[in-house]
């Protein structure tokens, strides 16, 4: 199948300089890295000009590589569905800087975790402030002409393909779709059948394995080290016909780190050029 070679920030340590991440990518033959906005002086951050994001784009462009999409962890701490309206609006916060970004990294797509569902929230408000927020967002989506991409995660929120379709066709917006991670529903569903009820919703594709057996959150592992059915993941994606990036988000290795970089690269040659 078409499709283009990507990789997390998150695959490398955290000490490691953005020129550095730039430099193991394009050696192993990646053409895109997605970076993920953080806050205080991480490298890419909430304070960033609009100068200083070019100047990453720029350092991307020269080495030939693209910057297909902006993820972040600040979502968890700043949920879209948060009984506090601060703390929801800081999350609104953080997605717009993402858009606006991503509109200055010429990127297609910004990852957004659509809220949590805790013993203070409930499912039913947080599918109505998820809706809600995602309504609001979808506006500066379509300024920047940038696709806000929801994403499966551990979240208690969402657990089903129909529902995250739902949901999404309920924000009613072409600039709101689904960025699909492959390995986030293997303990309590088939990736497969994801792909085939969201469809063409798929705006992004993260991948990582996961090991049944383990069962919890140390069951993620590189690719091809877990019990992912790869072969009817590629036969999905094909059905759909999605054609843009495959984006591994894999934990690094804790001592030689570059091999996992690697690794991941020579896995998805053999998962998606097979």
């Amino acid at each position: 199948m078409a499709f283009q070679k990507g990789i997390n920030a998150w695959c490398f340590p955290k000490e490691t300089s953005v020129q550095e991440m730039f430099r193991q990518a394009k050696a192993h033959g990646f053409q895109g890295v997605e970076l993920n906005l953080d806050e205080g002086d991480a490298p890419f951050h909430l304070e960033m000009t609009e100068q200083e994001l070019k100047g990453l784009a720029d350092e991307a462009g020269e080495l030939g590589l693209e910057l297909p999409s902006v993820s972040t962890a600040l979502l968890w701490k700043y949920p879209l569905t948060h009984n506090e309206e601060a703390i929801r609006e800081q999350g609104i916060r953080v997605v717009e800087k993402m858009i606006e970004a991503a509109s200055i990294f010429g990127s297609r797509t910004v990852l957004v975790v659509p809220g949590l569902v805790t013993a203070e929230v409930s499912y039913d408000t947080a599918y109505e402030r998820a809706c809600e927020a995602l309504q609001r967002l979808a506006k500066k989506a379509e300024q920047h002409q940038v696709y806000i991409g929801v994403e499966n995660v551990w979240n208690k929120f969402l657990l089903s393909p129909l529902e995250m379709a739902r949901l999404i066709d309920e924000v009613d917006s072409p600039w709101v779709g689904a960025y699909f991670d492959v390995g986030n529903v293997l303990q309590f569903g088939f990736p497969e059948q994801w792909i085939r009820i969201l469809g063409k919703r798929i705006q992004a594709i993260h991948v990582k394995d996961f090991k049944t057996t383990t069962g919890n959150i140390t069951g993620f592992v590189p690719l091809l080290a877990g019990d992912i059915p790869w072969n009817r993941v590629v036969e999905a994606l094909r059905e759909i016909g999605y054609e843009g990036y495959i984006i591994p988000e894999i934990s690094p290795y804790s001592q030689l780190p570059e091999q996992l970089i690697v690794h991941t690269s020579q896995a998805l040659d053999a998962i998606f050029q097979s």
